[in-house]
């Protein structure tokens, strides 16, 4: 039998080779296929890079079947941080990507996009992942978000997760300048798709996007004025269909007003924390916090926090509410981002963080303990009563 480093050699030398033959060639990428799927194959195919570089190199193969192996097995191996650099560097991935990307017949389009996804997650392989994109002569951020924003760009994907990947861009500056750039309306284009219900992934991954640009607090007042009008995105998502006075509701954007009984609120959790964290950002100038407390944010987030029951988006909801309802900050210190916190205040601060955290684990794990006593109850009371519907036919 061959040792791992004879089959790695063998599949190197021949088997992973473009004038294989395509049967040979089936073979080996089901192997490289599965010994990405888990985590010691992708620690194997680390130390064997060559085999990292041809499996990258049959992406390109003429067979579809061969091709989609390995643009699987790429998913499989760009979830692994280790193998970032490899992927981007020795195999130079990203242009072959880009360029199958902003082709409209390219069947395996979605790969691309949860391979880009993965490998943007990181700030390094991220810097790296916008300066090839900005190089490429056939994309860039334009062409991305046009990609983006335009319904059925590519009829056989979905391209959903573009969305997660402008959310990792926008951690770079760069990335947050230009759809922040007041001239080309990247925004505005964006903001529909706070509420596109086909697609948690692409709704989270524009949220996620707007989340890290408020983070440049000089924006804020622009975001917030009719030039973009960001709150009603923000607010809607948040909104139920509870009654509210009519002085209320007249304060509010006119979207949010007299809302149907039958609106439902943003099912994802994590989109919830996002949206929420995005309007504690805008609260972060007096300018913000004075439209947020004038447009009647309050009793959104007041019937938002009675319906939430997630301990750790109640927290943050909580925090929100304190800002919108409490006193304003002293002469001098009016933006919160740019207070300095002395040192050891700040971490009293963290570790007062950690015990919330702690305490809002706790509360998690005694809600999830209660869903499963309730749900083993629910299955057992239906299993009774099968049983007794049988007994009764058999009588």
């Amino acid at each position: 039998m061959l040792s791992d480093s004879e089959s790695a050699e063998l599949l190197e030398t021949f088997f992973l080779k473009p004038e294989t033959r395509p049967d040979v060639k089936g073979h080996a990428t089901e192997y490289i296929l599965g010994l990405s799927a888990n985590r010691d194959g992708c620690r194997f195919l680390r130390s064997k890079p060559d085999m990292v570089v041809a499996t990258v190199s049959l992406m390109s193969d003429p067979s579809f079947a061969i091709a989609k192996d390995c643009y699987h097995a790429v998913i499989n191996l760009s979830a692994d941080p280790t193998l970032h650099e490899l992927l981007v560097k020795r195999c130079d991935i990203l242009p072959l990507l880009f360029r199958n990307l902003v082709d409209p017949n390219f069947q395996l389009s979605d790969k691309i996009c949860t391979i880009l996804s993965n490998l943007s997650r990181h700030k390094n392989t991220c810097r790296s992942v916008l300066k090839l994109l900005e190089e490429e002569a056939t994309m860039g951020l334009p062409k991305l978000v046009e990609i983006f924003c335009t319904k059925d760009f590519n009829k056989m994907a979905s391209l959903h997760y573009l969305g997660p990947l402008l959310s990792n861009l926008t951690q770079l500056p760069e990335a947050r300048h230009f759809l922040l750039d007041r001239d080309r309306c990247v925004i505005q284009r964006l903001l529909p798709y706070t509420q596109y219900e086909t697609s948690t992934v692409r709704r989270g991954g524009v949220v996620g996007s707007l989340r890290n640009c408020c983070f440049d607090h000089t924006h804020h007042e622009w975001l917030l004025s009719d030039a973009v009008d960001i709150l009603p995105f923000l607010l809607l998502p948040l909104a139920g269909p509870e009654e509210l006075t009519d002085e209320e509701n007249e304060g509010l954007p006119v979207d949010l007003q007299y809302l149907s009984e039958d609106k439902k609120r943003e099912p994802d959790p994590d989109i919830r924390k996002m949206i929420l964290e995005t309007l504690l950002l805008l609260t972060a100038t007096k300018a913000g916090r004075q439209l947020l407390q004038n447009k009647k944010v309050y009793p959104i987030m007041r019937e938002f926090h009675r319906w939430e029951k997630e301990p750790r988006i109640g927290a943050v909801c909580e925090k929100l509410i304190q800002v919108l309802i409490g006193d304003e900050p002293e002469e001098g210190m009016e933006n919160l981002m740019e207070v300095k916190i002395p040192d050891d205040v700040a971490e009293k601060l963290k570790e007062a963080d950690c015990r919330e955290e702690e305490e809002m684990k706790k509360e998690e794990e005694e809600m999830r303990k209660e869903k499963e006593e309730r749900r083993t109850e629910e299955e057992e009371e239906e299993r009774r009563k099968e049983e007794e519907k049988i007994s009764v036919t058999d009588g």
